[in-house]
């Protein structure tokens, strides 16, 4: 997720290998400990680091079906990445991803956002006082308002190309050949509805939907995150079964 780092899978991590699933987390360029910390690396670097990424654990572990999880930004790089249809994997499981781009942003949010950008696309934004909460799990919230390796000030360069990233995630979903779970919280008040219901539609490939009426943003992490881990580790049971689009 954006500035959020690889400490965002430490719950579901143990979860799931007690099931035989072996998961793995990196930090996406910019983000937790990898290089430029707080600097935005731009939408090819983070795909292309996804499909090496891929590939890699492709060749360590060859023959074991492999699957792609994308939290809010992470879904949005799954999606590029999985528009180029030789990507490495058997399917995306995509939690509240981010396609929120351009086309479905307010004209004045676009504006706005486009002059800060090319004026002054070093200085810094904190959340503070949007009163948006991304989960239920307020003891989780708390360490992470504490972590030190997520970022708090975010430079407006980088809400740029994020926004950029979610339009090209947004324009690659009739691309996406390989099964798909999508996950969304109804009380999500980050990722809006509207640009999640638009998508399902464009799908052409298998396409399983999960909603969560006590769901937040943080599904993965929030009271009920179980459920969600229980409905993830099914479907990949049985996306096995599903055959990739032509």
């Amino acid at each position: 997720g954006f500035n959020d780092y690889s400490r965002a899978f430490e719950m579901p991590g143990p979860w799931f290998a007690e099931q035989g699933v072996t998961f793995y987390a990196y930090d996406q360029r910019g983000f937790g400990e990898a290089p430029a910390h707080g600097k935005w690396a731009g939408t090819d670097t983070l795909v292309r680091d996804l499909r090496t990424v891929t590939s890699l654990l492709r060749a360590q572990h060859p023959g074991v079906p492999l699957y792609i999880v994308g939290t809010s930004m992470g879904g949005a790089v799954a999606l590029g990445a999985a528009a180029e249809q030789d990507l490495a994997a058997d399917g995306l499981i995509l939690a509240a991803p981010a396609v929120w781009g351009w086309s479905t942003m307010n004209p004045l949010y676009r504006s706005t956002l486009w002059l800060a950008a090319h004026t002054a696309p070093g200085y810094t934004l904190m959340g503070e006082g949007l009163e948006r909460w991304p989960s239920d799990n307020i003891e989780m919230l708390r360490a992470f308002s504490r972590d030190p390796l997520v970022i708090k000030e975010t430079r407006i360069e980088n809400i740029y190309g994020l926004v950029d990233l979610m339009a090209t995630a947004y324009l690659s979903i009739e691309q996406v050949k390989m099964p798909v779970l999508l996950l969304y919280g109804d009380k999500d008040e980050i990722v809006p509805r509207a640009p999640v219901e638009e998508i399902k539609s464009r799908f052409t490939s298998s396409l399983t939907l999960k909603d969560y009426p006590d769901g937040w943003h943080m599904l993965l992490r929030d009271l009920q995150r179980e459920i969600v881990w229980q409905d993830i580790a099914e479907w990949i049971g049985s996306a096995r079964s599903i055959p990739h689009a032509d």
